[in-house]
């Protein structure tokens, strides 16, 4: 389905952008799907749209069949990348889990704003993004998915949720699509 609109009250989630992730190898360049996501960033606070910085800090206990290797993390691992260029506007979120609304107070910050509607972006795109997607759409929110500034750590992966589980979750354009209607739409 083709991108159609941006709600009025539409808040931008950016999941995961953050040093220790960014590093690692993705199936796009980390760099670009950054440069994305800070237009984005630009755009919704040019607007007075919320923007949410989502970035781990743990991980969710349970055993798994796949052991976490994390490997040797940076102290600076957890630190939001400067190309998103924080600011006191903005909404910092730190999650333990995949989704950026498990414990977190999102979704009442957001319903507390009167928004309706998210746009979510980040890494990894079948983990973080594509979690937090699912529960912005079971908290009853409008869901658009901006696909140039997403990547995963899999191709493979990446396509999946690309092709099968985003168009069930809501609507996917690119940067340029959505700041193009951020423009058109009326406050």
């Amino acid at each position: 389905m083709a991108l159609t609109t941006v709600d009025p009250h539409t808040a931008l989630i950016l999941v995961d952008l953050q040093k220790g992730i960014v590093s690692r190898p993705t199936a796009h360049p980390a760099g670009e799907v950054v440069k994305q996501a800070a237009a984005l960033a630009e755009a919704f606070r040019a607007h007075d749209l919320p923007v949410v910085l989502a970035h781990v800090a743990g991980i969710a206990p349970g055993r798994t069949e796949q052991p976490r290797n994390l490997g040797d993390l940076p102290p600076d691992w957890a630190e939001l990348v400067t190309e998103l260029k924080q600011q006191l506007s903005d909404h910092l979120v730190t999650k333990r889990t995949w989704g950026a609304f498990t414990n977190t107070g999102l979704d009442d910050l957001l319903k507390r704003l009167g928004v309706t509607s998210v746009v979510v972006a980040g890494v990894a795109t079948s983990i973080g993004v594509e979690s937090t997607a699912r529960q912005a759409y079971e908290h009853g929110f409008n869901v658009t998915l901006a696909t140039d500034a997403m990547t995963d750590m899999s191709r493979e992966a990446h396509d999946n949720s690309i092709a099968r589980i985003f168009p069930k979750l809501g609507e996917t354009g690119t940067t340029q699509e959505i700041i193009a209607l951020l423009g058109r739409t009326p406050t």
